[in-house]
């Protein structure tokens, strides 16, 4: 005799593989995502550069992977905070910073973002989840 029959039916608004559970954070993850994917491609972009430009220029090709380096840090703690531990998150970012270990650490934590997307139903394409999704799943 526990249920009530005149009670409205309960909306499953469970997320998957966010700490907090909150769909605000689905979105949150879709937009860390691309922010993530365009340091992947500034990153991959300023080191081939390097070999296509002169020795004089050379430098300023340098400090782009070094930038979005450092865009990239701000954007994986963000990400991490919402899926791991904030020290994981720490970490992560940190490991950033290294030249190579930091592209890796772009494209693992792109990989974990397109898993959690994909286990809450959103298609996840080359440049992430589309974001109209979310205007539409919030309204």
């Amino acid at each position: 005799m526990s249920e009530n029959p005149y009670q409205s039916p309960l909306a499953d608004c469970q997320v998957v593989g966010v700490k907090s559970g909150k769909h605000e954070d689905v979105r949150a993850i879709a937009v860390y995502q691309k922010g993530i994917l365009i340091c992947i491609l500034i990153y991959l972009l300023g080191v081939i550069g390097q070999f296509g430009v002169p020795p004089e220029i050379r430098l300023i090709f340098g400090l782009v992977p070094m930038v979005a380096g450092l865009v990239g840090l701000v954007i994986v703690f963000l990400l991490s905070t919402k899926v791991y531990s904030t020290a994981v998150g720490i970490l992560l970012a940190i490991l950033t910073l290294v030249p190579l270990l930091g592209l890796l650490v772009l494209l693992m934590v792109n990989g974990k973002a397109t898993t959690i997307l994909r286990q809450n139903g959103h298609k996840v394409g080359l440049l992430g989840a589309r974001l109209s999704e979310f205007k539409r799943e919030l309204s």
